[in-house]
């Protein structure tokens, strides 16, 4: 009996032995799952947040050198398009062709006259085409709107308003031409740009006629050209300068 007595404990040493050997070979094998460290977590956000703001800098400084890239390509392509036929048009303005200036008229628009920066749409005079063939020798007076500073009405013939609010200024030599640039700046709000959408707008410039002014007595001329079955005519002709 006390045989077997020994038997057994030697069997559950043995046992016991085993398990043991066991449970180390398995924790070995066990692979162990660190936390991160919330600090170096932060450091790889705010390093991938500094590079995402970096290629943002970058991306909006690229942007910014095509928009200028763009806008003088703009220019440009305005001037390619319409130069030549405005140059034609202020050329009949100057020589007060106004059979050819007619020709250039929009058929059915007409064009605008307006003395100042300013279009005024309900005042401001529009003539036909046909109309605009007589205006050379056409003797009548017209209100053509209202005298910067004084308020008193412009009422002059076509032939008076021309040398006045058209070609005061020899347009054809212009010191600085613009495409859909304005260039003269006054105390006289530019509505152009807002009266005449889809447009062309060739500012022809001077900075100032005589130095004594200081450049008081600049002067610019806008013709406004629109298109109609691949055509551009002028719908509006613009006569400006420094106002009160």
């Amino acid at each position: 009996m006390k045989r077997f007595t020994v038997v057994l404990l030697l069997f559950a040493l043995v046992l016991a032995l085993t398990a043991c050997t066991a449970l180390q070979l398995n924790t070995g094998k066990v692979k162990v799952i660190e936390k991160p460290n919330s600090g170096s977590t932060i450091t790889q956000d705010k390093g991938k947040e500094a590079d995402k703001n970096t290629d943002t800098d970058t991306q909006n400084s690229d942007l910014d050198d095509k928009g200028d890239v763009l806008q003088a390509d703009t220019e440009e392509y305005f001037k390619s398009i319409i130069e030549k036929r405005s140059m034609e048009v202020l050329a009949a303005i100057k020589n007060f062709d106004m059979e050819k200036l007619a020709d250039a008229v929009h058929p059915e628009k007409g064009v605008r006259f307006s003395p100042y920066g300013f279009v005024d749409v309900d005042n401001d005079l529009v003539f036909t085409a046909e109309e605009v063939k007589n205006l050379a020798a056409d003797s009548k007076t017209y209100l053509w709107g209202y005298y910067d500073g004084s308020g008193e009405p412009i009422t002059l013939n076509f032939s008076d308003y021309y040398k006045r609010f058209i070609y005061d200024a020899d347009f054809v030599n212009a010191e600085q031409v613009g495409y859909n640039k304005v260039l003269g700046h006054g105390n006289s709000l530019n509505n152009s740009s807002e009266v005449y959408k889809n447009s062309i707008i060739v500012e022809y410039h001077f900075s100032g006629i005589d130095p004594q002014y200081e450049g008081m007595d600049w002067r610019s001329l806008r013709l406004v050209f629109e298109k109609k079955n691949d055509t551009w005519y002028v719908v509006g002709i613009i006569h400006d300068q420094w106002t009160i």
